[in-house]
C-alpha cells in the first residue's frame, strides 16, 4: 500500500508539474493565459457549503480567503488522484515497466473530469460550450491532458 501512494504521489505530481509547464510555455510563446486556480480553489471551496454549480460563472461568485492556494493545492491532488487510478487499473508493476498507452488513456479518459464536472460547475458549460471560444478551450483541455499523460510516463520511466 506504501508503494502504491507513493509512486501515485510521484506520477501525479510529475505529470502535473509538466501540464504546468506547459502552461507556461504557451503564455510566453504564444501569449494564452494560464489557467485561473484561483476560481478552481473557489470552486472547490464552496463544495463544503453545498456549492458545487456556479450558473452565471464562477468569476461572479464573491472570493474566498486563500483560494489561490486551494486552488493549486486541488490542482496537484486532482493530478495525483489520476495517477492513483492508473496505478489500480494496470497495477503498480506498471511504474516498474511503464508503457505510454495506459498513461494516454488515463489523460485522455480524464479529459470527462474538466468537461462534464469541473467547467459545468464554474459555469462555463458541458464541455467549454460557454466558453468565448469553445474550440479552442476544448483543444487546449485535450492538448493539455496528452502532456499530462506524457509527464505521468514520464516521471514512471524516471522512478522506475
Amino acid at each position: 500500500m506504501f508503494e502504491f501512494i507513493y509512486l501515485a504521489i510521484l506520477i501525479g505530481m510529475g505529470g502535473t508539474a509538466l501540464l504546468d509547464l506547459w502552461a507556461l510555455l504557451l503564455k510566453t510563446a504564444l501569449g494564452l493565459p494560464t489557467p485561473p486556480w484561483h476560481l478552481v480553489g473557489r470552486w472547490f471551496a464552496g463544495m463544503p457549503t453545498g456549492r458545487f454549480v456556479h450558473g452565471s460563472g464562477i468569476g461572479n461568485s464573491p472570493p474566498i480567503a486563500r483560494e489561490l492556494a486551494i486552488g493549486w493545492f486541488m490542482h496537484y491532488a486532482v493530478g495525483v488522484l489520476f495517477a492513483a487510478a492508473l496505478l489500480f487499473i494496470w497495477g503498480v508493476q506498471w511504474a516498474h515497466a511503464p508503457t505510454f498507452l495506459p498513461a494516454l488513456i488515463v489523460g485522455l479518459v480524464t479529459i470527462g473530469a474538466g468537461w462534464f464536472i469541473l467547467q459545468p460547475g464554474m459555469g462555463v458549460g458541458v464541455a467549454c460550450n460557454k466558453a468565448p471560444k469553445p474550440n479552442v478551450a476544448r483543444l487546449q483541455n485535450v492538448a493539455g491532458h496528452v502532456v499530462f499523460a506524457i509527464g505521468m510516463y514520464g516521471t514512471a520511466l524516471l522512478i522506475g
